[in-house]
C-alpha cells in the first residue's frame, strides 16, 4: 500500500484487528482470576515489571493457587539473554500462560516468551504504554532493537484497572503518558490508517491530553486516571491497527542504544509531526484540535511543557555518533511515512530532540 498522505472519504482501505477480551474500570483486577479460568489455564507465570510490593502481592493473591513463580527481573527493551532465560524458565515450570503486570517492559518480556513457547498472554498494564493492545514484539542485542509482528505475542485478556496506575509518579505518568500520545499521532499518518483508526486515534489523543493534564497536576485525581487510562487503550488500538512509521522506528534504533523508550518518544514526537505535518494536513488538523492548540507540533511541544516531559535526546546521553547512526539506519529501513526522507533530514530532526552535534 502507497504511504498515505489525507485519504478522501471514498478512498480504499483495509482493516484488521486484534481478538483481544478487554476488562475496564476500577477493582477490575479482581477478575483477573475468573478470566483466565475461562481461557482454561490453570498454570501461569507472572511477570512482574511494578514492582510495587503491596499491589504485587494483592495481584498473587488474586490469581491464587493459578500462579506457579512470579519472575521480577524485568528491563527495558527487552535483552536477549533476558527473553531467553525466561523461555527456560516458562518450559522448567510447564506453565500454560503468562501474566505480565506493570508496563510495557513487562507485556515485552511476555510477548518474548510468547514469541517461542505459543503461550497466551493477559496484561495488567499499570502505565500507559499500549504494547498490551498489539502483536508487536521487540528484543535488544548488541546496540540494536529488533521488532516484529506475530498474532502469537498478542495478548488475549486485558485488564485496565485505573486503581492500579494511582501511586505511578509524575514523571513517569508524563513520560508513559506521552508514549501513549505518539501511538495516536502517528496512527494518523501511516499508511495502513483507516477511518476507524483515525477517529479512535484522534477519541485517544484528545482523552490523554486532558487526562495526563489532571494526572501530573495531582495524581490522587481519580478520574483523570481513568480518562487517560482510557486514551492509552485507544491508542494502542490505533497502533495495533495503523502500524507505525519514522517516528516509532527512531525511537526503537535509540532504544538499542539503551535509551529510555518513554523519554525518547516524547523528546521525538514534535520533531517528527514538524517534519510530516505539511503533507497531511486533516491529520495534522485532527491533533491540533484534539490538543487544543493552532499547530499539532506546537501542540504537542506545550503538552510536554505541561507535563514536564522535556528531556532532551542529549540529556538522556545520546552521542553524536549515535545520532548519526541512528539517521542511517532508520534512513535504511522501509517505513510506511506520508512521504520519503532523507538521511539528512533524519538527522535534523534528531538535532531539533536535541540530539548533540
Amino acid at each position: 500500500m502507497a504511504a498515505r498522505t489525507d485519504a478522501p472519504p471514498g478512498a480504499p482501505f483495509d482493516h484488521d484487528g486484534l481478538a483481544v477480551r478487554v476488562l475496564f474500570g476500577p477493582g477490575r483486577v479482581g477478575a483477573l482470576a475468573e478470566a483466565l479460568d475461562a481461557s482454561g489455564l490453570e498454570r501461569v507465570l507472572l511477570i512482574d515489571g511494578l514492582e510495587v510490593p503491596a499491589v504485587v502481592a494483592a495481584v498473587e493473591d488474586v490469581l491464587g493457587r493459578r500462579r506457579v513463580r512470579t519472575l521480577s527481573r524485568v528491563r527495558q527493551h527487552v535483552p536477549v539473554e533476558d527473553a531467553e532465560a525466561a523461555r527456560a524458565l516458562a518450559r522448567e515450570l510447564e506453565v500454560d500462560g503468562l501474566v505480565a503486570l506493570g508496563g510495557g517492559s513487562a507485556t515485552g518480556l511476555a510477548k518474548a516468551i510468547a514469541l517461542t513457547e505459543a503461550l497466551p498472554i493477559a496484561a495488567v498494564p499499570t502505565t500507559y504504554a499500549g504494547s498490551e493492545m498489539t502483536a508487536i514484539w521487540g528484543m535488544s542485542e548488541n546496540d540494536r532493537k529488533t521488532t516484529g509482528r506475530s498474532a502469537q505475542v498478542a495478548p488475549r485478556i486485558v485488564i485496565y484497572d485505573p486503581e492500579l496506575t494511582y501511586s505511578l509518579p509524575a514523571g513517569a505518568t508524563a513520560a508513559s503518558g506521552m508514549n501513549a500520545v505518539a501511538h495516536c499521532v502517528e496512527a494518523l499518518w501511516t499508511a495502513a490508517a483507516t477511518p476507524l483508526t483515525d477517529a479512535v486515534a484522534t477519541e485517544g489523543l484528545a482523552l490523554l491530553a486532558a487526562g495526563l493534564r489532571a494526572c501530573v497536576a495531582d495524581p490522587t485525581d481519580r478520574p483523570a486516571r481513568a480518562t487517560a487510562l482510557r486514551g492509552a487503550w485507544l491508542g494502542g488500538i490505533a497502533l495495533a491497527s495503523a502500524g507505525t512509521a519514522l517516528h516509532h522506528k527512531l525511537c526503537h534504533v535509540l532504544g538499542g542504544f539503551g535509551m529510555p523508550h518513554a523519554e525518547v518518544h516524547a523528546a521525538l514526537l514534535p520533531e517528527v509531526t514538524a517534519l510530516f505535518a505539511p503533507v497531511v494536513p486533516a491529520a495534522a488538523a485532527r491533533i491540533a484540535d484534539a490538543l487544543g492548540d493552532q499547530d499539532a507540533a506546537s501542540g504537542l511541544r506545550s503538552l510536554a511543557r505541561e507535563l514536564e516531559a522535556t528531556q532532551t535526546l542529549a540529556d538522556m546521553g545520546l552521542s553524536a555518533r549515535q545520532a548519526r547512526e541512528a539517521a542511517a539506519l532508520a534512513a535504511a529501513a522501509e517505513l510506511s511515512s506520508p512521504r520519503a526522507v532523507t538521511e539528512a533530514e533524519i538527522l535534523d530532526v534528531l538535532l531539533a530532540a536535541g540530539a548533540p552535534r
